[in-house]
């Protein structure tokens, strides 16, 4: 039957083939063999419910266990315009895989034709007629070194590195969510205590005032309270204006408009439950773990598949073409059984003399993978020293914000003497003015130490893979 040649070729390029690509080896890590802990931090007021154990299995809901930013991250990872077109990267590289993936198998196709011509031929016209109908492949490469193979192999990697870097956009976003909502916090609170700073310089430039009138405070102490006043003022501005910003960076990053209920009765900054309780000893490997790693590490596997391909181009290369179907001078006839046509057409492209190309693009795909290879270890040194960054910094923030603590106390103590003294008219209203000044700027500073506690526990979620497997 005029099949079974065509099955034949299409059992020979299933089992031909071989692949001249290197193995695949992973590099050393670059990198010590342990990541520096160090001193373990609380994981805020909410550890009552109990500290998430860092492993594969952490997701963000068990890092952020404030329900506005759950909410906050849910709507982001559905809505955000970015991490949207990251995803349709990933979907066009898919499908540039199954492109060069279909290179491995013939091309079968089918088509027909019916000619009806008319000639003269010496004193009278003569009608003719010729019809086909064939079905076959053209020019299919069998893969007998393994080049089509690792074509394929190299465009799988892309994908699965385009993957990667799509996880590592939603680990971003995470990131950045978390980070926009807790400044947003710290930036409400910054306004709260302006707030009330003001009302205090109100408050004592009228009793200023008062006392001036009275000839009890001079003209400078009137002076010193009004630019206290006004920076205070000038102050309540800038927060206003901040709060409002950050909403706008919130619902940018959210992509779309958020309820302004969703920014009611917000907890506070000392009650925001961020963190995981780490183990006492961090492999590096865990770094390999990471989304961007791992798309490196896909681009590496990538190049030492291109090699592979390289390497064929120097051995001939073997095409089929062929063909089986019917011709026939009259279409009633043209499936008779005695109508039947077949071809057969194999060909062989044997490099002979290429004057030192087919030399260069292997030299070529050697250094790219070499490339590749340093950029894959740079990738491991970078985030080695952003996940030793945050865990050093772990430690050293709760004995900020402890020392943080105990100065704003001691601030407040101060004030209150210094209001008591002047209104006994022990000291001078300067030394109540510079209690004052204190006092508003060891809040500032307390809130600012805070913020900068809660983001460093957010760069370690991202530095740390973000638990790497996110069942959300």
């Amino acid at each position: 039957m005029h099949t079974r040649w065509l099955a034949a070729v299409l059992m020979a390029g299933a089992l031909g083939g071989c692949t001249l690509a290197p193995e695949y080896r992973r590099p050393e890590l670059p990198v010590a063999d342990a990541l520096p802990v160090g001193q373990q931090s609380p994981i805020s007021p909410a550890s009552a419910n109990g500290a998430a154990v860092l492993s594969a299995e952490l997701a963000w809901r068990e890092y952020f266990a404030d329900p506005r930013l759950q909410q906050l991250l849910t709507l982001a990872l559905a809505n955000n315009r970015d991490l949207r077109a990251s995803a349709l990267n990933v979907e066009a590289y898919q499908a540039q895989y199954r492109i060069q993936r279909s290179a491995l198998f013939p091309s079968i196709s089918g088509e027909g034709s019916g000619t009806k011509q008319r000639t003269l031929s010496g004193s009278s016209y003569v009608t003719s007629e010729i019809y086909t109908v064939s079905v076959g492949m053209t020019a299919y490469e069998l893969d007998l070194y393994g080049r089509v193979r690792n074509l394929k192999d190299q465009a799988l990697e892309q994908y699965l590195a385009m993957e990667e870097t799509h996880r590592s956009a939603r680990l971003g976003l995470v990131a950045e969510v978390a980070r926009a909502y807790l400044t947003w916090l710290a930036d409400r609170e910054l306004l709260t205590t302006t707030e009330d700073t003001l009302r205090v310089e109100e408050e004592s430039f009228q009793l200023i005032e008062q006392r001036e009138r009275e000839g009890i405070a001079t003209q400078l102490d009137l002076a010193q309270a009004r630019t206290s006043l006004e920076t205070a003022r000038a102050n309540r501005s800038l927060y206003q204006r901040m709060v409002a910003q950050d909403i706008n960076n919130l619902v940018l990053l959210v992509g779309t408009p958020l309820s302004p209920s969703l920014f009611k009765d917000a907890a506070p900054l000392n009650a925001q439950a961020i963190g995981a309780r780490l183990p006492a000893q961090l492999p590096s490997s865990l770094l390999l773990q990471r989304p961007d790693i791992m798309a490196a590490e896909h681009e590496l596997k990538g190049a030492n598949a291109n090699i592979g391909a390289a390497r064929a181009a120097f051995f001939p290369s073997i095409s089929l073409t062929a063909k089986t179907g019917a011709i026939s001078g009259d279409l009633s006839d043209l499936f008779d059984g005695d109508s039947g046509s077949w071809l057969f057409s194999p060909s062989i492209n044997l490099p002979i003399f290429t004057a030192g190309r087919l030399r260069a693009e292997l030299d070529v795909a050697k250094i790219r993978k070499d490339i590749t290879v340093a950029q894959y270890e740079k990738a491991i040194q970078t985030a080695f020293r952003e996940a030793a960054d945050t865990l050093v910094a772990s430690g050293t923030f709760v004995q900020q914000v402890a020392a943080q603590k105990a100065n704003l106390a001691a601030n407040q103590e101060y004030h209150t003497l210094a209001k008591a003294r002047y209104q006994q008219g022990l000291d001078s209203f300067l030394t109540l003015l510079d209690a004052q000044r204190s006092l508003y700027s060891a809040r500032q500073r307390y809130i600012a130490v805070q913020l900068s506690q809660l983001l460093n526990q957010v760069d370690l979620y991202k530095a740390l893979g973000g638990g790497w497997k996110d069942r959300s």
